[in-house]
């Protein structure tokens, strides 16, 4: 009923909507000759913001055409290498006989659509052959497909892992940084060659006991069934997924937007003044990104419930009891961490993260009691907030670089750097990790942020 509800509001919005589009046009067109006027451009600038906040956006293109390697413009080309119905395999084959690290970025599946990491993929491409999981809207997968959870969605990563063959590297944003994990620690039980080279664990909810946000304390004191009642919802008869029960995308927005609503209405009057004022550069920048964030996907039921229950409500991973079961034949494999034993370890955590707080990501290392020292590192990143860790200029500076290097530490026969990329921006290694020394960092250099705390249950080495 909510998702019929709401498709009915969109739809009743639409005369206005189309209303102001022509009212904007025609108070900034430069033929007008009341354009330049202080009147003029406040009537252009209130149209065009509420044409923007009525809009439903869809699905953006990740428009990377082009990237440059050693100053010289490198031809890219999108191509889907795998296929399911509910995710494509996604590569950027670069126009270049280059040999670089084969990297397996894994997109959340939280709303936001892959192309939420253009700026992690941008970043990235000079120097790694890159593919991504390009998850698809659950509206528009049809019932015939079948269900999609947790469980499948290890599977998925294990798969691509088995098509990209031995050697590949991994980098999971927020979300996947528990399937990633699982999938890791399963294909280590299973003796798999084509377990991933590395893992780079990026602001995720590993262990969400270590430390409390908005996010983990609703999923906490509600029950499984208040979330299955209060925001699963049928896709309506006429998408293509008709009748899937699916978590929707325009609640998880609204569930994004009210975290910081503060911000979002003061972004919003911004844009507005940078219109009046003729801005332009700074009102397009707005546009860029809210054009990206303001467009969601649903989600399907099975895998939103599963998640909140395995990864929020019982800590499973953590506590050693997370168990997989195989989609093909229903077999139960338990979700072993001391069996990683060789692919090496990055966990990454901002400062101001307030979706995956400081120690949820690093608890994955306490887990890895059989990974040699020489195979885990961390790098904490002070005054960034989660949508820093993998975009912006901090991003590309600071954090990008080590993850490069710690990469291609664990990688053979590939080209190196080349030096004038170098130069542009410094070669940086990740420190390894140590839980004394890194709270201690922690303590020292950034007061605000708390020091590592130990999951309960786990004793440190000594």
């Amino acid at each position: 009923m909510l998702y019929s509800l709401y498709e009915l509001q969109h739809a009743l919005l639409t005369p206005a909507r189309i209303g102001a589009e022509i009212t904007r046009a025609i108070y900034s067109n430069p033929y007008n000759p009341f354009v330049k006027t202080d009147a003029a451009r406040a009537v252009a600038a209130s149209a065009e913001v509420f044409e923007r906040v009525t809009r439903r956006f869809g699905k953006p293109s990740f428009d990377l055409p082009f990237t440059t390697i050693d100053g010289e413009a490198v031809e890219v080309t999108e191509e889907i290498v795998a296929a399911t119905p509910f995710c494509n395999l996604l590569h950027f084959k670069r126009d270049t006989d280059r040999t670089d690290p084969r990297l397996l970025i894994v997109a959340p599946m939280s709303g936001h659509f892959a192309t939420l990491l253009r700026g992690t993929v941008e970043a990235l491409l000079p120097h790694h052959d890159i593919y991504i999981t390009d998850w698809l809207d659950a509206r528009l997968v049809p019932m015939s497909a079948g269900r999609f959870n947790l469980d499948d969605y290890v599977q998925h990563l294990m798969d691509f892992l088995e098509k990209l063959g031995p050697g590949t590297h991994m980098i999971a944003v927020c979300q996947p940084a528990v399937p990633v994990f699982a999938a890791t620690c399963l294909m280590e039980t299973f003796k798999n060659p084509n377990k991933p080279a590395s893992i780079t664990l990026m602001g995720g909810p590993i262990d969400t006991r270590v430390s409390k946000t908005a996010v983990t304390e609703l999923a906490e004191t509600r029950p499984l069934s208040w979330f299955e009642q209060s925001v699963i919802n049928r896709v309506p008869f006429y998408y293509s997924g008709a009748h899937r029960r699916v978590y929707p995308g325009f609640i998880q927005l609204s569930g994004f937007m009210s975290m910081n609503l503060d911000r979002h209405v003061g972004s919003h009057l911004t844009f507005y003044k940078h219109l009046i004022q003729g801005d332009g550069s700074s009102a397009e920048s707005h546009r860029k990104f809210y054009n990206e964030y303001l467009a969601v996907m649903d989600i399907p039921a099975e895998f939103y419930l599963q998640t909140v229950e395995t990864v929020f409500q019982r800590h499973d991973l953590p506590k050693g009891t997370m168990v997989w079961t195989a989609p093909a034949d229903g077999k139960k494999h338990k979700v072993d961490a001391t069996a990683v034993t060789e692919t090496a370890v990055l966990t990454i955590e901002g400062e101001l993260d307030d979706i995956s707080a400081h120690g949820q990501t690093t608890a994955a290392h306490y887990m890895l009691t059989n990974l040699p020292a020489d195979r885990q590192y961390h790098h904490f990143q002070p005054d960034v907030g989660h949508y820093g860790i993998f975009n912006g200029r901090r991003w590309r500076d600071e954090i990008m670089p080590r993850i490069r290097h710690f990469i291609r530490d664990f990688t053979t026969d590939v080209d190196p750097v080349p030096a004038a990329d170098l130069a542009k921006v410094p070669d940086h290694a990740p420190p390894q990790w140590n839980p004394k020394e890194h709270a201690l960092d922690v303590v020292l250099k950034r007061k605000a942020a708390k020091a590592v705390k130990k999951p309960k249950g786990f004793q440190e080495e000594k």
